[in-house]
């Protein structure tokens, strides 16, 4: 064995760079299933930190529709979609989760992927071939999810195609270079509900803007698909809009509580995908048992029970706007249920974490690069499964932890 390993050495020093910018991420290892209560180390923690808002990761008729979808379908596809890996139960699927969206879409068609990350690497890299090299302009908004920023830049380097970054709360800018750009394909791509902040993206005046300069509009609503919207349709229905510009992304993890996602846009650009989408044709299928958990999913969200959960959902974020109050930390509430508070340093907001999980709840601290320099948080989020009672006692312990934090810093 090579005594002068470059690469481990590089690795353990890089590592220790990390600690020393109180920036490494350790993974903590839950025993229990994913609902408002964890076990984590044998200690039983209050879990304000997943995005599991609708509280259907651990709802027994999904558990009972995941073990149907095992006995009727086995527990593995076997094959990519394009070679024998495409199921009856990924078929019904993908034409519920149309049907859910076509009200919004003209001509709705939808793909299923197994992650968000995938479905948005292959909607932006697949799109992008639409035209010839160099002929794509992509306008990316600063704070947009990683996968997003990670699809752009791969689109730019296979395509050559042009990108532009844009802040999407002031589209003046956008405008302007979209005003300027005569190449045939332009694509802008924006968060529907930015995950670190909970801000919602101006989804009817960035359509305005598509339509006005001919590009095609992508949404990625991770967090907004089961949450927004009466049915729980997502932004979309939210706002209220209709446009075959619009390409859509939903997740299923979170909200809908199991797992995958989703692109939804008119016919024609979702066949384009089967064909050029590389991710989708090189990806093993997800076990069709997934696909038949989420269509019971689906049917909770969008019947009386998912109306309730919204309901319950709603009810806390207005008792967290209203009720909750720092001294110096900054809140930045939200009409979602992901809820920043600001600290500002990493040692701050690790100090709070820590704070936290002694008292008994799960919230970490969130640090670059997943936020700006400098706005290091507290990333707290609700499920439908929370209470008033639960919310409130841990606005109580945030203000203990507000004046402790405070004196050690």
């Amino acid at each position: 064995m090579s005594t002068n390993f470059r690469a481990r050495a590089m690795a353990g020093q890089q590592i220790a760079d990390l600690d020393e910018q109180l920036l490494r991420r350790k993974l903590r290892t839950t025993e229990s299933p994913c609902d408002v209560k964890a076990q984590v180390a044998q200690r039983e923690l209050k879990a304000f930190c997943s995005n599991d808002y609708l509280g259907l990761a651990n709802h027994p008729e999904l558990v009972a529709a995941l073990a149907e979808g095992a006995r009727l379908y086995g527990v593995g596809s076997g094959a990519s979609h394009l070679i024998s890996g495409h199921s009856i139960a990924h078929d019904l699927l993908e034409k519920k989760l149309a049907a859910c969206e076509s009200q919004y879409i003209p001509d709705a068609r939808a793909l299923f992927l197994s992650t968000g990350y995938l479905a948005n690497i292959n909607a932006i890299t697949g799109l992008s071939r639409l035209a010839e090299q160099g002929e794509a302009s992509i306008y990316s908004a600063k704070l947009n999810h990683a996968s997003l920023i990670d699809g752009v830049r791969l689109a730019s380097a296979q395509t050559k195609a042009k990108v532009t970054l844009f802040d999407h709360q002031q589209l003046d800018l956008l405008e302007e270079s979209l005003k300027q750009d005569d190449r045939p394909l332009k694509l802008i791509v924006v968060d529907g509900v930015f995950s670190m902040d909970g801000d919602i993206a101006p989804i009817k005046e960035l359509l305005q803007i598509a339509e006005q300069y001919d590009a095609l509009l992508m949404v990625d609503d991770a967090h907004g698909f089961g949450v927004l919207g009466h049915h729980g349709h997502g932004l979309l229905e939210q706002v209220g809009v209709h446009s075959e510009r619009i390409i859509y992304i939903g997740t299923l993890g979170k909200a809908a509580g199991v797992s995958g996602a989703f692109i939804c846009a008119a016919a024609p650009f979702i066949e384009w995908l089967i064909q050029k989408g590389r991710p989708y044709i090189y990806s093993t299928a997800t076990p069709p048992a997934i696909a038949h958990a989420l269509l019971k999913s689906l049917e909770l969200i969008e019947g009386k029970e998912g109306v309730a959960r919204r309901k319950q959902l709603n009810q806390l974020i207005h008792i967290w706007c209203d009720e909750m109050t720092f001294q110096n930390w900054e809140k930045t509430p939200s009409s979602t249920p992901i809820q920043p508070v600001i600290l500002g340093s990493n040692a701050s907001a690790l100090a709070a974490a820590k704070l936290l999980d002694e008292a008994g709840y799960w919230i970490p601290a969130i640090r670059p690069p997943t936020v700006p320099l400098g706005s290091s948080r507290l990333r707290i989020t609700f499920s439908a499964n929370h209470s008033a009672d639960d919310l409130r006692e841990l606005m109580k312990t945030l203000q203990v932890i507000e004046q402790q934090v405070g004196k050690h810093s």
